[in-house]
């Protein structure tokens, strides 16, 4: 089995000057991107600059040929803890419209790269993912959590109003009412209640989480790239479009796939009665 990515990110930052790199790992093993939240001691809360290398890392995944999947996890005992509120202006100083602003090149920009990452994200939820980090997560195609994550709707202890494509992301994976539930009380909801209402796609103890998430990735990897891509788009459109264009979007994206040179080897392999060999094109 290959090194860790988090201890190949972890040699790579010691030779960069930026010290960016050592708080958002990163390394490409095997097709995969391995991106990995690394401030432990705040519970992995995001600040400006990781948000923002987040977003670089998920926007090169998408254009990068030699990525065909990407995990996002984190260190220590938290997953994400949401937005770093800390070195913020006080209230008193803030003009109209800097909070609106702030949200949307921020967080919901944060949420918009995951959605519209081009490769399959998986979330390999170590631990607490808390406000715009249980966001990020339920964000990911796939999510993988160990059997200690929590996930809390935080929001509304702080007196605040959800961010990060929360109130978009919950009914459309839990349904209207459950989703107000989560937001209203802000109660912590451990990993395998998260998992009976929908919200993450399997438990496990906490030594399988990166062994489950490096096979799930791989898999996905060796798969046929862009027809994956396609269908990803065509599940996050469902929900917020009418059946004539959906079914419009489906047949598009079935001509489009059917140029890759991946649709013609699933074809030819199925009728030779063979293991499709896909090369991501």
């Amino acid at each position: 089995m290959s090194s860790s990515p988090e201890k190949s990110a972890e040699k790579s930052a010691e030779k960069s000057a930026d010290p960016v790199d050592s708080l958002v790992l990163h390394a490409t093993d095997n097709h995969v991107s391995w991106i990995t939240l690394n401030r432990p001691e705040t519970l992995n809360a995001i600040t400006p600059d990781q948000r923002e290398r987040l977003i670089q890392h998920l926007t090169h995944a998408s254009c990068d040929p030699y990525v065909r999947a990407v995990v996002i996890t984190a260190t220590g005992r938290g997953f994400c803890a949401g937005a770093d509120l800390r070195g913020g202006p006080p209230a008193g100083e803030r003009v109209a419209g800097d909070v609106a602003r702030t949200i949307r090149l921020g967080a919901q920009r944060l949420i918009g790269a995951v959605l519209d990452c081009e490769k399959p994200v998986i979330a390999a939820v170590n631990g607490t993912a808390a406000g715009l980090g249980a966001h990020l997560a339920l964000a990911c195609d796939l999510v993988l959590a160990a059997d200690s994550a929590k996930f809390i709707e935080v929001f509304v202890r702080r007196g605040l109003v959800p961010d990060g494509g929360g109130a978009y992301l919950l009914p459309r994976l839990v349904g209207p009412q459950r989703a107000k539930e989560l937001m209203f009380f802000g109660d912590a909801l451990t990993a395998a209640d998260a998992a009976r209402l929908g919200l993450v796609n399997r438990v496990v103890p906490p030594d399988d989480l990166e062994k489950t998430a490096r096979d799930w990735a791989e898999r996905l990897a060796t798969g046929p790239t862009r027809a994956l891509a396609l269908t990803k788009q065509l599940v996050n459109a469902s929900l917020d479009t009418d059946r004539s264009t959906a079914f419009a979007a489906e047949a598009a994206a079935q001509e489009i796939n059917m140029t890759t040179t991946d649709a013609t080897e699933g074809v030819t392999s199925f009728v030779e009665r063979r293991t499709p060999h896909y090369r991501g094109r």
